[in-house]
């Protein structure tokens, strides 16, 4: 093998990004390339501005959206800090006057990226593909009524986001627990801009199980706080839900000790199972509740 293949075959460590375009189906074929142009003016704009060599990314074209991976020579916390503020003020450059705002979701990862003459590939690749197109980062586009999200990997949140830095502060992240095809898997989101997102509640059509905790700002919660609340909501049926009526232990073992899950310190969990209703293979085009009505709309309903 000469050095040229070798180095083809050889991962580099690299920041991979990938940036979908929200409800990308919905247009139409004039619209579409108006969409793609769009955000291409975005990233190479936040590039140049940011000050990042056009030779260290790597760009290939996803249709609705692209895939990035940028040499390890440039330093992550300036694509996690002034690259991201230079994306959202460029989207928001570009939505002035549009009457369907273009929406972004940004998922982030590092770790080994081979190169091809096609293009990147390699797990890091994967999982930044992963959480950018998340149902947790597509539901907070529309929760927040926000046109950018980025999600960052565990580990891109431990090792950079966590010790903060110029333009990146990490008690603007949420944590949330995503069911991957690959596996269960922790990511950290965030809404440029704005304070840690409340992260949605409830399963998500097909995955089966969805875990969500308060992020790093929180009060109680993250670094500073000595551990986040976990709101953990199990879909599971079966023997294990028996288990759960007839020991009644649960709640003592997740939260902590206390009373429903209230009575301990930053640390507590709070459990619910069995009390969600069932839904399988819908397509959810609005917000919808899931579970028992409880409170003033119950009263008024009765």
């Amino acid at each position: 093998m000469d050095d040229g293949a070798r180095d083809v075959a050889e991962a580099h460590y690299e920041l991979v990004i990938s940036v979908d375009a929200r409800r990308s189906g919905e247009y139409d074929d004039v619209d579409r390339p108006r969409m793609r142009a769009r955000i291409y003016r975005i990233l190479e704009t936040a590039f140049n501005h940011a000050k990042v060599a056009r030779d260290a990314v790597h760009m290939e074209d996803r249709g609705d959206g692209v895939l990035l991976s940028v040499a390890g020579r440039i330093a992550v916390t300036r694509l996690l800090g002034l690259w991201m503020v230079e994306v959202r003020e460029n989207l928001r450059d570009e939505n002035r006057g549009l009457r369907v705002p273009l929406g972004l979701r940004v998922g982030m990862n590092v770790g080994p990226v081979v190169r091809d003459g096609r293009g990147v590939s390699g797990r890091a690749v994967d999982l930044a593909c992963r959480l950018a197109d998340s149902p947790v980062g597509r539901q907070l586009l529309d929760a927040e009524r926000a046109d950018l999200v980025l999600v960052v990997s565990e580990s891109l949140y431990e090792d950079v986001v966590r010790s903060g830095g110029k333009f990146i502060e990490p008690a603007r992240y949420s944590r949330a627990r995503l069911a991957l095809k690959e596996g269960a898997v922790t990511a950290w989101f965030h809404l440029p801009g704005r304070d840690a997102p409340a992260i949605p509640d409830g399963l998500d059509p097909g995955e089966g199980r969805t875990r969500a905790v308060r992020g790093a700002g929180d009060a109680g919660g993250g670094a500073a706080g000595g551990g986040a609340g976990v709101a953990d909501v199990d879909g599971r049926d079966g023997e294990d839900e028996q288990d759960d009526e007839d020991g009644g232990e649960d709640g003592d073992r997740d939260g902590g000790g206390g009373s429903g899950g209230s009575g301990g310190s930053g640390g507590d969990r709070y459990v619910v199972r069995g009390d969600m209703s069932r839904h399988e293979n819908n397509v959810y085009h609005q917000g919808v509740h899931i579970g028992r009505i409880t409170g003033d709309t119950e009263r008024r309903k009765g």
